[in-house]
Order: structure tokens, then C-alpha cells, then sequence
């Protein structure tokens, strides 16, 4: 039998996996975890799939930034209050409430750094409780959702032997 815990650090590796793969690494009948799968996705635990892409291989590589927000809160304004008005700009890739020194870590992608400034100057400063912003543009990325980015292709995985 496999536990949520099992299938969610497979989806973690690679959520390419095919359900007869999670099956045979969990040791698992496929319906079992097509089941788990679905149970995840309907209480919202598992949020999407999706690919990490390397921007520098792209043609055009997009601008990344990211922001530090600090805010000032009211008696009727909420931290949650303030994240569900950023984030709901296309432009925001994540946005995080954090401990440290600002209280929002925003991150943005945008096709320059004339538009991400624009979108930080024109969207997000005149939040009114939005009190300082600062813009640190991604100058290289090496490491992103757990896969080093380098120009080595060596299959670094192990191998299985049964």
C-alpha cells in the first residue's frame, strides 16, 4: 500500500512519472495510486504539474525578478488580504509571506526589465500597504525546483539493478 507521502515525494522527483512507474516504485497497484492521485488533486493538495525550464536555453530568455515588499498593516487589511490582491497579476510567479528583515518575497517573470519594473512601479508600489519595495533582477539561474542547471548532460542517476 502506498501513503500520500510516497506518491507526493515521486511527483516531487519528476511528476512525469507514469502511474505503472509510481506502481512499481511504491510497490503499489496502478488503481491504487490513480486513486491517491485523484484524492490529491481534489483536496487541493497537489496544485498542478508542470515543467522547470531553463530560460537561458530559450531564443528569447524571459526577466526575472525578485521583489522584497514591505507592508504596513490596518485594523481591516490582513496579510492574506494584501497576497490575494498581488497575486493576482499574471506577471507573479510566487508570492510568499516570509519572516527576515520584509514581509513578502514576490517573484516576477516578464519579457524585459523595462516591463518588470514597470509592473513593480505601476501594480504593485501603489498597493497602499505596500511601504518599500525592492527589485533584485536574476542575473543566472543554477538551480531551480531541485534541478541544477549546467551544461553537463552525464545521467546522474543511479542505476537499479533488480
Amino acid at each position: 500500500m502506498s501513503s500520500r507521502a510516497e506518491v507526493l515525494a515521486l511527483l516531487d522527483e519528476n511528476a512525469r512519472y507514469s502511474i505503472e512507474d509510481m506502481a512499481r516504485q511504491t510497490e503499489t497497484e496502478p488503481e491504487e495510486i490513480e486513486a491517491t492521485l485523484e484524492q490529491l488533486e481534489d483536496e487541493g493538495v497537489v496544485q498542478g504539474y508542470r515543467a522547470v525550464i531553463d530560460g537561458s536555453k530559450l531564443e528569447a530568455e524571459p526577466v526575472q525578478a525578485v521583489v522584497e515588499l514591505n507592508v504596513t498593516l490596518d485594523r481591516e487589511t490582513s496579510y492574506d488580504d494584501i497576497a490575494e490582491r498581488v497575486a493576482r497579476f499574471p506577471m507573479v510567479e510566487s508570492l510568499q509571506l516570509v519572516s527576515g528583515d520584509f514581509d513578502f518575497m514576490l517573484t516576477v517573470k516578464g519579457d524585459s526589465m523595462r516591463e518588470v519594473s514597470a509592473f513593480i512601479s505601476n501594480k504593485v508600489a501603489p498597493v497602499p500597504e505596500i511601504t518599500q519595495t525592492v527589485t533584485h533582477y536574476v542575473m543566472t539561474t543554477y538551480k531551480s525546483h531541485g534541478i541544477n542547471f549546467d551544461d553537463d548532460h552525464d545521467d546522474d542517476r543511479l542505476s537499479v539493478s533488480p
